[in-house]
């Protein structure tokens, strides 16, 4: 998945009100981008971090630039906005580049189910269960090389496993995704001492049937591609 219009470097200033971020340009003009990421954002949204952001000229829009990338130190990459995930598996997954759900031929996404929820993508084909698959961003990491997920209290990332463990009850397959938008890590675990409810859902989900599939991706500022799976 390409960004539609190129990044542009910046240094955070600060960021508020979850959805908001003041940033300075190369240039020395400040400006304020919308932050498309609902999460607590720890160890993301220090002052002082190398930013990249992209500009539009949307007049509908009243923010001119969103918070797309983080750039650390050590030249590796976040990406921060909990929309890429989706936009860029469902490319993966019209491509065919995801193993596991090769062989389905059909993919809906948004699709309406169980108590008010939409699944993020419903795979269907000949001779194969439904595959109900939700998806999560991950941008924690509080170690060298390990990512985590959740990195704030989720009560709806708690409902959602519940729907997919009825999912799975039914028959059909059932699918936790976590995309891990970082390009320095190599394993992955449920922070599980930041959402206790959360991993203790999780475990009852898997119990019931629910497949869980940790997948990376490879990050730069012209765009987010999906990479292959975490093992494990």
């Amino acid at each position: 998945m390409q960004f539609p219009t190129p990044l542009i470097p910046a240094t955070l200033i600060k960021r508020y009100k979850r959805f908001l971020a003041d940033c300075r340009l190369e240039d020395g003009r400040e400006v304020t981008a919308h932050c498309a990421n609902p999460g607590s954002m720890m160890g993301l949204a220090e002052p002082g971090m190398r930013i990249w952001l992209e500009p539009n000229d949307d007049p509908k829009k009243k923010l001119k630039y969103g918070w797309r990338l983080v750039e650390h130190a050590d030249g590796h990459f976040t990406g921060v906005d909990t929309s890429v995930p989706n936009r860029a598996l469902k490319a993966a997954l019209e491509a065919g580049k995801i193993a596991e759900f090769a062989a389905y031929s059909t993919l809906r996404a948004e699709v309406k189910y169980g108590e008010n929820s939409r699944i993020d993508f419903l795979l269907s084909g000949d001779s194969l269960p439904d595959a109900y698959v939700e998806v999560k961003s991950v941008t924690l990491s509080r170690k060298p090389g390990l990512a985590e997920f959740p990195d704030s209290v989720t009560t709806r990332g708690a409902k959602h496993l519940r729907e997919l463990a009825k999912m799975a009850d039914a028959g059909h397959r059932a699918v936790m995704l976590y995309l891990v938008q970082r390009t320095d890590c190599t394993g992955f675990q449920l922070a599980s001492d930041i959402d206790p409810t959360y991993a203790a859902e999780f475990d009852a989900a898997q119990a019931r049937g629910v497949e869980r599939l940790v997948i990376g991706t490879q990050i730069t500022p012209d765009g987010v591609e999906v990479g292959h799976p975490f093992a494990g």
